[in-house]
């Protein structure tokens, strides 16, 4: 019988426009199987709710979450490898073998292997890409209210047309990031910086945005999740 720990990262968010890159490390017990797992994408909001639930209930699981502006720092790659990182440091066990999908993660703080399509192979990368997955679209989810116009529950920041449509009108906003080439092309105007009633909105969309952060926070905390 093979007891090796096996642990399983996966990301969330590295193609979008707006908000943070979110990882996961997910360690299930030892011979458990959960039934319908699979890469996150393809599936229903409502099954990867249920299947949450059931990861972080049996399972040692670690998040991480890297935001948009240390995404525009550093660049996308090395803010994914910071939050499967973050993720991996938050598991309460240490593995025997990290799994991670795609490609291993290039850190010292591990050794991984990359398992290609591995969401759809390896079911502890793939109850990874669900935690990722809900845990990004839940900042997404909430976020909406501070940028409503911007529909961010609908697309969760992808390049959709409504999106780029809204992005060109309203110019972007604090959670795009700026180093991507569509957000680079529509950011605020000099004018529009200098306008006061403009200050004031950004002024209230950041005191917004701390309380979201907040209630991420809490809410995680709530699920007993490490972040």
């Amino acid at each position: 019988m093979n007891n090796s720990i096996i642990c399983g990262i996966d990301e969330a968010g590295r193609g979008p426009l707006a908000g943070p890159v979110v990882s996961a490390a997910v360690i299930l017990p030892d011979g458990h199987k959960i039934e319908g797992l699979g890469d996150s994408k393809k599936i229903s909001p409502i099954k990867r709710e249920a299947l949450f639930d059931e990861i972080i209930t049996i399972s040692d699981v670690g998040v991480g979450i890297v935001s948009s502006r240390e995404i525009d720092s550093i660049n996308i790659l090395q803010a994914t490898y910071v939050s499967m990182e973050k993720a991996y440091s938050r598991l309460k066990n240490i593995p025997d073998k990290t799994l991670v999908d795609g490609y291993r993660i290039p850190t010292k703080k591990f050794i991984s292997e990359g398992i290609i399509k591995g969401d759809e192979k390896i079911q502890e990368i793939s109850a990874a890409s669900i935690i990722a997955k809900v845990v990004r679209d839940k900042f997404m989810i909430l976020v909406d209210s501070v940028f409503p116009q911007f529909e961010f529950s609908k697309h969760k920041g992808y390049g959709t047309s409504v999106h780029i449509n809204a992005l060109i009108k309203h110019k972007a906003t604090l959670i795009h990031r700026k180093s991507f080439k569509p957000v680079k092309n529509n950011l605020p105007t000099n004018s529009m910086m200098k306008n006061q009633n403009y200050k004031k909105l950004l002024n209230d969309q950041k005191k917004e945005l701390k309380k979201l952060n907040k209630e991420i926070k809490n809410w995680l905390s709530k699920k007993n999740l490490i972040y």
